[in-house]
């Protein structure tokens, strides 16, 4: 997304929602206000004060009377544990959000292609943000054949291997679309029949999640080595996504986006105009120094009807125009859809 970030503009709406939600979240006014923090008393963005996003789990976060919701999601998390729940009005703002920044840095270079998504199709999923995220882009951009490849009985790795085989053959880019331990598991059934693939040029991948599953934990590097080495798909067409069940807005690598521009930098994640990330020390949660690594604080303006400023427990660092993670912060609950999606192939007998 190459909308230039309009600072002045995105302070003004920030304290226009900050006042918004004081005013009609009765759980978020009392944090602030336990911080001596009010409309009155804070003069930017970055003074909002941050919700852990743990908050979510313990009481609606919402705007509105959380029986009202259209829809709620709910976090993956690990068995036995409480999960976060996003209460949303609707999906008008949630989806106008998603739509524009995948674009961006998914299909920069293509109106529509061929979706082949290793994730449970919504029914199994009801409650997953990712799972309605993944079902907007194959009904939006994905053409005639796209489909799901994980159901009830696991990966469905036969169909799955035949169809990048006739992607093989008719010469047809396709846009891989999972969490990174789904991919784990098709490259280990790739690995253990010898299969390998050289998918055509303007294919892509989207993964999303951590690399530590139930199963084992995959360095990022290996991963995406084997993405090119067994599926033909090269680094830079690799596009790693971020999102939170309590945000509205997701973040992308820009690894695709840039090569197709002849930019040169690292790889990070950017959010779209509407939201910001800043760094802040684990100790004094303040903001960290450039390059130093802390905490993601976000503050989402899609996030109206909740809470527009969230403190997560990832670690990572600032990075050019955005930001890179580098784990969990210690002793922070595992969470994520990829150990969601590890657990259940970890399960199953194979397809």
């Amino acid at each position: 997304m190459d909308q230039p970030r309009d600072d002045t503009r995105f302070n003004d709406l920030a304290l226009e929602l900050f006042a918004y939600q004081f005013e009609r979240n009765d759980a978020y006014r009392n944090f602030c206000l336990r911080r001596d923090a009010t409309p009155r008393s804070v003069g930017r963005w970055g003074e909002v004060p941050a919700v852990p996003t743990a908050a979510f789990k313990e009481l609606p976060m919402t705007c509105f009377p959380p029986e009202e919701a259209t829809v709620t999601y709910r976090s993956s998390g690990t068995t036995g544990t409480r999960r976060s729940e996003h209460h949303l009005r609707s999906l008008e703002l949630y989806n106008a959000s998603l739509e524009p920044n995948f674009v961006a840095h998914v299909l920069p270079d293509r109106a529509r292609m061929r979706m082949l998504v290793l994730a449970p199709p919504p029914p199994m999923l009801p409650q997953s943000s990712l799972g309605h995220m993944l079902e907007v882009a194959l009904v939006r951009w994905g053409i005639a054949d796209s489909g799901y490849y994980l159901d009830e009985s696991g990966l469905q790795r036969d169909r799955l291997v035949n169809d990048l085989r006739r992607a093989e053959r008719d010469v047809e880019p396709v846009c891989l679309l999972g969490t990174a331990f789904a991919f784990v598991h098709l490259l280990d059934h790739c690995a253990a029949t010898g299969i390998e693939f050289a998918l055509p040029q303007g294919s892509r991948i989207m993964d999303t999640g951590g690399y530590k599953g139930r199963s084992r934990e995959v360095d990022k590097a290996e991963l995406y080595g084997l993405y090119e080495t067994v599926l033909g798909v090269p680094q830079s067409h690799v596009v790693n996504e971020y999102g939170m069940t309590e945000m509205g807005s997701q973040f992308y690598d820009t690894a695709l986006h840039d090569k197709l521009r002849g930019i040169q930098r690292p790889r990070h994640k950017m959010g779209p105009p509407w939201a910001r990330t800043v760094i802040v020390d684990p100790e004094t949660m303040t903001p960290a120094g450039p390059g130093s690594p802390g905490l993601l604080r976000h503050y989402d303006l899609s996030n109206v009807d909740s809470v527009m400023a969230l403190q997560t427990d990832d670690l990572g660092y600032e990075i050019d125009d955005g930001f890179e993670i580098v784990g969990r912060a210690q002793g922070a609950e595992a969470r994520g859809c990829s150990i969601t999606i590890d657990e259940l192939l970890s399960t199953v007998p194979d397809a």
